[in-house]
């Protein structure tokens, strides 16, 4: 076996935007005709009733209550968002990543210098695309005292589970509040009391959730300790924000979508003031007079005193130094590789483009050149003709297939996607496509006719692990069971029968055929070889799995049978 390194020094131009088109995608107007033609994508916003301060690109920006032009605050490395006004509206505490850790800051809330007030260990899961969450959230301001409350996972050993803190502007030792486990916070105002989540997974894209971990909004009592549960819904209760008027202002998906209610402390009745049905309530928060909060991508204010929800018109101006095109090293950003049949040239994915680079001479040469679309899963076919691969050009996941010269267009193979593809795998007469998706469909595609055979859709799990005879004419694949024991399957592209190779009492997979094509092979775990814990007397089951053989043919003969002399 000859092995080969190839060196991918790739650079690759990427003008995937210009200002011109990331103004223009920044600044669409709102399907929904409910917001403004002006800048979308603004996150996080906080309000003290005459500013308001958000997030934008990872940025703090400031803007009056009423729009117009923001005013960029920061400026620094990393992302900076969660900003919250203090209670005399003078200073923005926020979550920054100014040295390299998200940490928690305070600046004057006309800009100026911010100062760091916490330090904490660095976590492997910290970043605001995380289902997790960021680290180190700010959540609010007591009102009676100038101490900034956050969320941080600093003690916790779990990702999900995280703790609310108060820290001084001194930057002493922060401390953590009376109650175990947290998210959103907001303080009676006298402090006396709170209004709380126990769960924090705002960050989660689940929707219309209603199991146990759907999350209400609970007082506690610093005085005497007792809990309460606020509103006690089967939907998600969550920002509890408390009013000016002794109220709990909330945002509930109760009719399927985040909208703002509000529940009287004294009557414990609930209202619900906005009426949104195409897009959720995000991250809001409460000045004195109003709540902003993020919707559709813009910035909407409710103002208290008259019960209206208006859009607020707000424009970004600046240079949109990230929409930018530049050179870039496609070498460090390499997603995969796929070697050609000849082992004389291989097929990169870098940067969503596609490039074939020589074993040792020649040139790289650039596939795709398309910076608006992500090209990824490319395959040599087996004749070294083509390379198939995934690609969003169309807005959605279609398998495509190009001479792997560079020379003429590339072919759409599928239409109508519906879902994430995986990564196709050729036929060995290089005439088919085989893939599966997050439909938990398994699928063929014949490349010249673009016919689609469906070969198997599961009921409870995706398809992961597929492959081919090598005459073409059957494939093999291990489908989830509801036992969570997966089970191997052949399948006839002749008669379109599925064939089932293992039973449900051992999990198999990773099914692959020998060259010869007589032979399956898979892995399965059967071997239960027990051992015991010092401490308890409990069965520890290790390498579990072995690979198997299977023939496939009764005059195939079991080349591991035992042998005789005799």
């Amino acid at each position: 076996m000859v092995c080969r390194f190839f060196s991918l020094s790739v650079t690759v131009l990427v003008c995937s935007l210009t200002t011109a088109s990331a103004q223009n995608l920044f600044a669409t107007a709102n399907p929904s005709g409910g917001g403004p033609n002006t800048t979308r994508l603004l996150r996080f916003p906080t309000t003290n009733d005459r500013d308001i301060v958000l997030c934008y690109a990872g940025q703090l920006y400031t803007v009056g209550k009423d729009g117009g032009t923001a005013r960029r605050l920061t400026s620094g490395p990393g992302y900076t968002s969660f900003s919250r006004f203090s209670p005399d509206g003078t200073q923005i505490a926020f979550s920054s990543e100014y040295d390299g850790n998200r940490e928690v800051y305070v600046m004057p809330a006309e800009g100026g210098v911010p100062k760091r007030l916490t330090t904490s260990a660095t976590l492997a899961r910290d970043d605001v695309s995380d289902r997790m969450g960021p680290n180190n959230i700010v959540m609010a301001w007591e009102n009676t005292k100038p101490l900034i409350v956050f969320r941080s996972r600093m003690r916790s050993f779990d990702d999900f589970v995280g703790s609310l803190f108060a820290v001084g502007l001194d930057a002493e030792l922060p401390q953590q509040l009376p109650v175990p486990r947290s998210g959103f916070v907001s303080f009676s105002p006298d402090d006396s009391k709170m209004a709380f989540n126990r769960i924090f997974r705002e960050f989660r894209t689940w929707k219309h959730y209603r199991g146990g971990m759907a999350d209400d909004v609970w007082l506690y009592d610093f005085k005497t300790g007792a809990t309460e549960n606020l509103t006690s819904n089967p939907a998600q209760d969550i920002c509890p924000m408390w009013g000016p008027d002794n109220k709990i202002y909330f945002i509930s998906d109760r009719d399927n979508r985040m909208n703002l209610f509000v529940v009287d402390l004294a009557t414990k009745e609930t209202k619900q003031l906005t009426h949104f049905t195409d897009f959720d309530i995000k991250f809001p928060s409460m000045g004195k007079q109003s709540i902003v909060f993020e919707q559709a991508g813009h910035i909407w204010r409710y103002d208290l005193a008259t019960g209206q929800a208006t859009p607020v018109p707000i424009d970004i101006k600046e240079d949109f130094d990230s929409g930018r095109g530049g050179l870039v090293d496609a070498a460090k950003h390499i997603e995969s590789v796929n070697l050609a049949p000849d082992g004389e040239r291989t097929i990169v994915v870098a940067r969503g483009d596609l490039f074939s680079v020589p074993a040792k001479n020649g040139t790289p040469r650039s596939l795709s050149k398309t910076s608006g679309a992500h090209e990824r899963d490319a395959v040599w076919s087996p004749d070294g003709k083509w390379i198939a691969y995934n690609s969003d050009a169309t807005g959605e996941n279609e398998l495509y297939v190009r001479s792997q010269d560079g020379k003429g267009e590339p072919q759409q193979i599928t239409n109508g996607g519906d879902t994430y593809y995986y990564a196709p795998k050729w036929s060995p007469d290089s005439k088919k496509l085989l893939w599966s998706d997050r439909l938990q469909r398994l699928r063929y595609v014949d490349v010249a006719s673009k016919a689609v055979t469906l070969v198997d859709q599961d009921k409870f799990g995706e398809i992961q692990s597929y492959n081919w005879s090598p005459d073409s004419q059957w494939i093999t694949w291990a489908r989830p069971e509801q036992n969570d024991m997966p089970r191997v399957y052949l399948y006839s592209l002749a008669n379109k029968q599925q064939t089932a190779v293992t039973d449900s009492w051992y999990g198999s997979g990773e099914p692959v055929f020998s060259d010869d094509g007589k032979y399956l092979l898979l892995a399965s775990a059967r071997d239960f070889k027990p051992t015991f814990g010092d401490q308890e007397f409990a069965n520890v089951y290790r390498d579990m799995q072995r690979v198997y053989l299977v023939t496939l043919a009764k005059e195939t003969a079991n080349p591991l049978a035992p042998k005789s002399d005799e």
